[in-house]
């Protein structure tokens, strides 16, 4: 319809004509790209990449385990309907795939760590001081911030083939967040090298810190492996506290997703200082010290240097 047929029409029509038109381009501008992320940190690194164009939903939200995740029929019908849906993959969020597939969604599955050098629970990599978790994947990759470089990479790649009108914005995105990750990482570099090596090493409540320990030369000791619901044998407790007595570990430190008492028992017998809260498998709530992954890793370093400083 051109202008002049639009000035021909009765004043309320020509009202209602406009109204509609401005609901149109309302909506057309607030349309996004539906994405479902299976937990916050992961949700947190899609958001940064895609911007405003992408509406993006974590499964497991801010302080949940997604070791013990059970899915809601409310999850399956929003992944369902996602034109994204992103894992983490090595292991550590096996029951996203099985709900896409049990929710009808159509696309792929795209597995952010894809491309990293996983890091294994045996022998050397073993940094719990116990082997139940003997020949299982580390699933914790983002907490090396050199991985999280190629989980941007993935999701950038990812969001562009689900959106090319897109794909320029993402890039762009995923520029300006590497260049902030390669600051961080260099801060964590600078700040463990003022550390004498013989108090590079903490107690954390379950094994979900071994790729920042092999990143950065922090030695890590826990209770409980990598998933950290698993309970923890009286004997392996015991062997724990008699390696903190032995090795003078400078302190323990609980996790935002983990019962405080086992960790409170080995502090206590142990005569280690408390450390304080490290986010290891979630952020924080907006309102707490770690809603983004940027803020949860300078609120661990920060947390660590504070207690592995004190002499």
């Amino acid at each position: 319809m051109n202008l002049s047929s639009t000035l021909c029409m009765p004043r309320s029509s020509r009202a209602l004509f406009v109204l509609f038109g401005w609901l149109f381009a309302a909506a057309c501008a607030a349309a996004e790209i539906e994405v479902v992320a299976s937990f916050s940190i992961l949700g947190d690194l899609v958001r940064e990449v895609g911007g405003e164009r992408v509406a993006v939903h974590a499964l497991v939200g801010p302080d949940q385990d997604a070791h013990v995740y059970e899915p809601r029929p409310s999850d399956a019908r929003r992944t369902g309907s996602a034109r994204l849906v992103v894992a983490n993959g090595l292991g550590f969020d096996d029951w996203l795939p099985r709900l896409a597939r049990s929710a009808g969604y159509k696309g792929a599955v795209v597995v952010a760590s894809d491309g990293i050098r996983p890091l294994s629970m045996n022998g050397s990599d073993d940094h719990s001081g116990h082997d139940s978790s003997a020949g299982r994947i580390d699933p914790h990759a983002w907490q090396d911030v050199g991985n999280v470089r190629t989980y941007i990479d993935n999701i950038a790649a990812a969001l562009a083939a689900a959106d090319p009108d897109g794909a320029d914005i993402y890039r762009g995105n995923a520029a300006r967040y590497r260049a902030a990750l390669d600051a961080l990482d260099a801060g964590i570099r600078e700040a463990i090298a003022r550390l004498p090596k013989e108090r590079r090493k903490v107690v954390s409540s379950h094994d979900a810190f071994g790729y920042f320990a092999r990143a950065y030369g922090v030695r890590f000791l826990a209770p409980v492996g990598v998933a950290g619901h698993t309970e923890a044998g009286a004997r392996s407790v015991a062997r724990l506290i008699a390696q903190l007595q032995r090795e003078k570990a400078p302190a323990v430190f609980l996790e935002n997703v983990s019962d405080p008492r086992l960790i409170e028992r080995i502090r206590s017998e142990s005569g280690a200082v408390a450390g304080g809260t490290l986010y290891s498998d979630a952020l924080s709530s907006a309102s707490g010290p770690a809603p983004t992954y940027l803020a949860m890793m300078r609120h661990n370093l920060a947390t660590l240097m504070a207690a592995l400083e004190k002499q």
